[in-house]
């Protein structure tokens, strides 16, 4: 019997949890004494929408919820919107102004990992579903460089999604990895990491860096990926005069 795309191992793992998601949340509310400036934010009426469960929100007011940084009770307000949140997300519906970090922020600044184990273990799951998902997408509606930045923001730490990736040995996410590379090259070979965090910025570099170098520069080599990127990445492990002086230093210019 064929398979039918969508019914894939990864695809049904990220549809049960976005289930999970909508089934734990469900009936959550932001708290009953929050705030917010109805000449920057919006009106009373959008602020009671909050406070009342399970309706879905609007597109714009659902954006205007999920960037206002002043909320008094982020978490609390997160749980309100994340059925619908990780749905759009899902789907490639959410569309931040600056970055996907700032997304991930969001999920920081409600300190998921805090819930009760219930709450945490749906947004974890759903996290490393949708990753695993999006590593054999073909086109996945987040590109998965981006969904990297989103997870490590989200859960302040490269490892478990560098894991995940390393160990799968699937043609898709062969080609995900040197779009990613060719896109990280230019700020690591300049040693700052190619987004911003609000996180151990030195950390999360330096951990990148010698990834790409250890574990994907092999792998690619092995995909037969261009020498021109194989070499640059060799170049993210070196330092000083022997990175800049190497004959295949890139044109960069900083």
């Amino acid at each position: 019997m064929t398979m039918h795309p969508d019914d894939t191992p990864a695809r049904l793992r990220l549809d049960a949890a976005l289930a999970d998601v909508a089934v734990t949340f469900r009936g959550m509310i932001a708290a009953a004494d929050e705030v917010q400036c109805d000449c920057h934010w919006g009106s009373a009426e959008e602020l009671a929408q909050l406070k009342s469960p399970d309706a879905e929100l609007d597109p714009d007011l659902l954006y205007r919820t999920w960037t206002a940084p002043d909320w008094r009770d982020k978490g609390a307000v997160l749980r309100r919107i994340l059925p619908q949140f990780s749905r759009d997300l899902v789907r490639g519906r959410v569309e931040p102004l600056f970055g996907v970090e700032d997304v991930g922020l969001v999920f920081a600044w409600g300190e998921w990992h805090r819930w009760p184990a219930p709450q945490s273990a749906a947004v974890a799951e759903f996290l490393h579903a949708w990753w695993a998902y999006s590593l054999v997408e073909t086109d996945p509606a987040m590109p998965v460089h981006e969904l990297l930045v989103l997870c490590t923001e989200a859960s302040g730490t490269l490892a478990p999604w560098l894991t995940v990736w390393e160990t799968l040995d699937h043609p898709v996410a062969h080609r995900h990895l040197a779009e990613a590379a060719d896109r990280w090259d230019y700020d690591l070979l300049a040693d700052e990491l190619p987004w911003r965090t609000w996180h151990d910025e030195d950390r999360l570099r330096t951990e990148l860096a010698a990834w790409l170098v250890h574990h994907a520069r092999p792998r690619l080599r092995d995909q037969d990926a261009p020498e021109e990127l194989l070499h640059r990445i060799r170049l993210i492990g070196l330092s000083g005069p022997a990175r800049w002086e190497d004959p295949h230093w890139p044109d960069y210019r900083y």
